[in-house]
């Protein structure tokens, strides 16, 4: 097992990796901006180094900087939580070059999952369904026959990336020209990349996402699904587990289609793939994503299965010690993703407690929330035995939440808990576009 961890992130995530590193005996090195020098996870860590000024692309995205700070500091291992270089292969590549462990899967397989286009025909090859779509489009020439041999209305999506960027919903083909322009300059703005591919847009649809851990000798579980259909321009707002959409029998085919395709591409550590759901019940393959996600909090409040630290054991060689039937899927599970809508200084900080509520953050009373980074300042999670009572201790919770001085979205939860479809289960990825203007 490692003796010292360097985190290189920053804000909850990386209060949380750092938590879970004291709790496995392990030091942490924590990295940070000239704007995040007095943030919460410098304070926790063992050791901490600034690595650059408050802009993203001068600390936590220059990737000689995180090396020689876990160089010098000692550390055996880079934890890159989430975003930033979480799914960068080169960065994984140099760490392994200096002698560090990077926690997550190898370079290789990074590399191979990060195209989604190539992603899908290996997903397909492996047995899993996927949404019919066409391979990388080069031009407009292209993507005009492409969508009427598929059929409108249909998404063009960034090849690499994530995170609701570079995609564009295409209704016709006078939206074409615009449409491919600006998924291109937007890709290649925040990815590096400009490429783009096409696939059909199932609609209605249920965002399904599974969770996965995978040791170095294959062995692969399956941790249930997440239902992350409440989102608001592409970016999820709430998740829970189990989905309340999804029966006992589609489980266990999206539990054996993952496990299947993990193996096919050899893959280590903990990862997601993610699923469209249509009205008819049916799955849709989108994507792999190959790092630690926002929402595993509700993941790990229902199995009880601590993916943070699965993800060091696995890293440092440790093997699954559990097998599938003996993960408990019992209860349910619900995070609601709490964000700033402006900088502020937090003047008043009341957290609310109970049994089973949990709320990961970064804040504290007095501390300034810069205006460089996301959003999210918090993620409040509860777990109950039933639906319905999740919902109430969520509710309770929220309005028991208090963060004065910060502008934030914990009303807009409340509202969406309390509508009709989250209440019964049948929201949608439409849900902001019928109910919440």
């Amino acid at each position: 097992m490692f003796s010292k961890i360097l985190v290189a992130n920053r804000g909850e995530i990386a209060v949380r990796i750092i938590r879970a590193c004291k709790e496995m005996g392990i030091a942490t090195v924590a990295v940070y901006s000239q704007a995040d020098a007095d943030l919460l996870h410098v304070a926790l860590a063992d050791e901490s180094i600034c690595i650059g000024r408050a802009a993203s692309s001068e600390s936590y995205l220059c990737a000689d900087r995180i090396i020689s700070a876990a160089l010098v500091t000692g550390a055996q291992a880079v934890h890159p939580g989430y975003g930033f270089m979480s799914e960068n292969a080169e960065f994984a590549r140099m760490c392994e070059k200096h002698g560090l462990v990077f926690i997550g899967p190898q370079p290789e397989t990074m590399e191979l999952l990060s195209d989604k286009e190539r992603t899908k025909r290996l997903m397909q090859e492996a047995g899993v369904p996927v949404i019919p779509g066409s391979r990388v489009i080069k031009d407009q020439e292209t993507a005009l026959a492409a969508a009427e041999e598929i059929g409108y209305p249909v998404l063009l999506k960034a090849r690499s990336g994530g995170g609701g960027r570079g995609i564009r919903q295409v209704d016709h083909a006078g939206e074409m020209e615009h449409a491919f322009s600006v998924a291109s300059n937007e890709s290649r703005t925040a990815f590096g990349d400009d490429a783009v591919y096409m696939e059909k847009f199932i609609h209605p649809a249920k965002h399904i996402e599974v969770q996965i851990l995978a040791d170095e000798e294959g062995n692969t579980v399956c941790l249930g699904e997440r239902d992350c259909s409440i989102q608001k321009r592409n970016q999820k707002l709430i998740e829970e587990t189990p989905s309340p959409v999804v029966s006992a029998e589609q489980r266990d085919f999206l539990a054996d289609v993952c496990i299947k395709a993990a193996k096919a591409v050899k893959y280590v550590n903990a990862g997601t793939l993610e699923f469209l759901m249509d009205q008819n019940g049916e799955f849709h393959f989108m994507e792999m994503n190959i790092r630690l996600q926002v929402e595993h909090p509700v993941t790990e409040q229902l199995t009880n299965i601590d993916i943070v630290k699965w993800q060091i054991r696995i890293a440092a060689g440790v093997l699954l010690d559990f097998k599938q039937e003996e993960i408990p899927f019992i209860g349910t599970s619900i995070e609601c993703r709490i964000n700033a809508t402006a900088s502020g200084k937090v003047e008043f900080l009341h957290i609310p407690g109970g049994p089973f509520v949990r709320f990961d953050t970064f804040l504290f009373t007095g501390m300034v929330v810069p205006p460089h980074y996301d959003a999210l300042i918090g993620k409040l999670v509860v777990f109950a035995f039933t639906r319905g009572e999740a919902i109430r201790k969520m509710r309770a919770a929220l309005c028991e939440l208090v963060i004065e001085g910060v502008p934030n979205n914990i009303e807009e939860q409340i509202e969406i808990l309390a509508s009709p479809e989250f209440q019964d289960g049948s929201y949608n990825l439409d849900f902001f576009r019928n109910e919440v203007k």
